[in-house]
C-alpha cells in the first residue's frame, strides 16, 4: 500500500440559498502543504458574522502555520460565494490556538475568546469598531472568568442581552459549559488613545504607555518607571518588528532592586515553550538575569537557547544589557561582561501571536518593577565594538534599526 500524506489544507464556506433545505460548497481557499510539512496558514473552526454594511466576516483558528498569528479571517461581498483575498493572519490579535466566536452588536462587533496567548484560559469579550478589521487589545477587553476556557458561541440572546456558551473549568478548559448572559452596557467602553513615547525607528509609529509608568530621570536623559502592577510599554505591530531567522541584537538600561518575582524587561514574540520568542528577564529569587530564544525551523519541533549571568544586578543601579545572535552563538553582554551558549536554528518569531513589550511577559501575568532607558532593536548581530558604544552612549538609529525608544517621554493621557 502506498503511502500518502496531506498536500493541501482547505477552508469553505457552506452556502444554502432556500433556509437551509440544500447546501453547496461556496467561498474556498487552500493552502499548499511542502513536503517537509510546513504551510502559511489552517484556516479552521471558523465563524461568521455580518457586518452593518452586508459584508461576511470571516474568523478562524489558525494552528501551526508560518504566518504569524493565532486567528486568521476573510471577507465575502456576495453572499459567502467567494471571499474578496485570501485569508489574512492578524499577529497582534492575543489569542491561544482554538475556536472562538463573533457577533455583530450595534456599531462593534464582539469576538469571544481566551486572552492568554499561549493556554486557554481568561474567556474575554473584545471588539472592533471597524468591521473586524482591527480588534482591542487584551487590555481593554473585557474579562468573563480568568478560569480556564475553550471552545464558545455567542448569540443574541434577546433585545437587551447577548448569550455567552462557553467550555471553562477551575483545573481543565473543558471541565464543564457555562452559559453568561449580559448586555452591551457591561462592557468596557471604547477607549480613546493610549499615552505614547515615540520610536525612533524607521517608519515607526509611537508606542503605547501603559498602566501607571511615568517619567524618571535616566542613564540618558530620561527613562520610564515601571511600578510592576499593569505597568509596560507596547509597540504596534508592523512587518519590521519580527526578527526571524537572521541575526539581531537587543539593548536596553535598567535598575531595579526587587528581590522576587519574575522581572521581564523586553519581550519579542510568543510565548510558552512551543511559540518563537525572543526575551531578557531578572530572575532575582535565582540571582540571575536571561536572555532566550525559542525558534522553529522548518517541520522540527521547537527549540530553545539560554544564557544567564550569576548575579540578578538587582542593587538599585543603572545597569546595561545586550542580547546578540551571531554566527552560531547567543551571547549576553551586561555591563561589557559577556555570557554565550550555542544558537539554535530557525525563525524566534514564526507562528505565534506576536507582540513586542518592554517591561512586561506578553500574557501579562508579569511585570517589571524598576526603571528601563534608551530601548533598541537591530535586525542584524552588532559587533563587540558597537555593542561597546552602546554601554557608553546613546543608541544610533540606522536603517537596520527595528525599534529605539528612548524611553524619556510620555505623550497624551489616559
Amino acid at each position: 500500500m502506498g503511502r500518502s500524506r496531506i498536500s493541501a489544507n482547505h477552508a469553505a464556506l457552506a452556502v444554502s440559498d432556500d433556509g437551509g433545505d440544500h447546501w453547496r460548497i461556496g467561498a474556498t481557499d487552500s493552502y499548499p502543504v511542502d513536503a517537509d510539512g510546513t504551510f502559511r496558514q489552517k484556516p479552521s473552526e471558523m465563524t461568521v458574522t455580518e457586518r452593518p454594511d452586508g459584508a461576511l466576516h470571516v474568523s478562524g483558528r489558525e494552528q501551526d502555520g508560518t504566518d504569524l498569528g493565532h486567528r486568521t479571517q476573510a471577507v465575502s461581498r456576495d453572499g459567502g460565494t467567494s471571499f474578496t483575498a485570501p485569508f489574512r493572519a492578524v499577529p497582534d490579535l492575543y489569542a491561544p490556538q482554538v475556536q472562538c466566536s463573533t457577533l455583530q452588536s450595534g456599531k462593534r462587533m464582539l469576538l469571544a475568546c481566551p486572552g492568554d496567548p499561549d493556554r486557554r484560559r481568561t474567556m474575554q469579550i473584545r471588539s472592533s469598531y471597524d468591521g473586524g478589521r482591527t480588534w482591542d487589545s487584551v487590555d481593554r477587553g473585557t474579562t468573563v472568568t480568568t478560569d480556564w476556557s475553550g471552545y464558545s458561541d455567542l448569540v443574541r440572546a434577546d433585545g437587551a442581552h447577548i448569550g455567552l456558551l462557553y467550555e471553562a473549568g477551575a483545573v481543565e478548559a473543558r471541565d464543564e459549559i457555562r452559559f453568561a448572559r449580559f448586555t452591551e452596557e457591561w462592557l468596557k467602553p471604547r477607549r480613546g488613545p493610549d499615552p505614547t513615547t515615540r520610536d525612533h525607528a524607521p517608519g515607526a509609529r509611537a508606542a503605547a504607555v501603559l498602566g501607571g509608568a511615568r517619567e524618571t530621570p535616566g542613564r540618558f536623559g530620561g527613562a520610564l518607571a515601571l511600578v510592576g502592577a499593569d505597568d509596560a510599554v507596547r509597540l504596534p505591530f508592523r512587518r519590521q518588528l519580527p526578527l526571524g531567522e537572521e541575526d539581531f541584537t537587543a539593548s536596553l538600561w535598567f535598575r531595579y532592586s526587587a528581590a522576587t518575582g519574575e522581572q521581564p524587561l523586553l519581550w519579542m514574540g510568543g510565548i510558552g515553550t512551543n511559540q518563537p520568542q525572543v526575551w531578557l528577564r531578572g530572575e532575582p529569587a535565582s540571582d540571575r538575569v536571561t536572555g532566550l530564544i525559542t525558534t522553529r525551523d522548518g517541520g522540527t519541533p521547537p527549540r530553545s537557547a539560554a544564557v544567564r549571568t550569576t548575579d540578578a544586578y538587582n542593587d538599585g543601579e543603572w545597569h546595561h544589557i545586550a542580547l546578540r545572535r551571531s554566527e552560531g552563538l547567543l551571547t549576553l553582554f551586561l555591563d561589557g561582561e559577556r555570557v554565550t551558549a550555542p544558537d539554535v536554528p530557525g525563525s524566534v518569531s514564526r507562528n505565534s501571536a506576536f507582540g513586542m513589550h518592554i517591561g512586561q511577559r506578553m500574557d501579562s501575568r508579569a511585570h517589571f518593577t524598576g526603571s528601563v532607558d534608551d530601548v533598541a532593536v537591530y535586525d542584524r548581530a552588532l559587533s563587540d565594538a558597537e555593542v561597546e558604544a552602546l554601554r557608553t552612549g546613546e543608541a544610533p538609529v540606522t536603517r537596520d534599526t527595528v525599534a529605539r525608544l528612548p524611553m524619556d517621554r510620555v505623550r497624551g493621557s489616559n
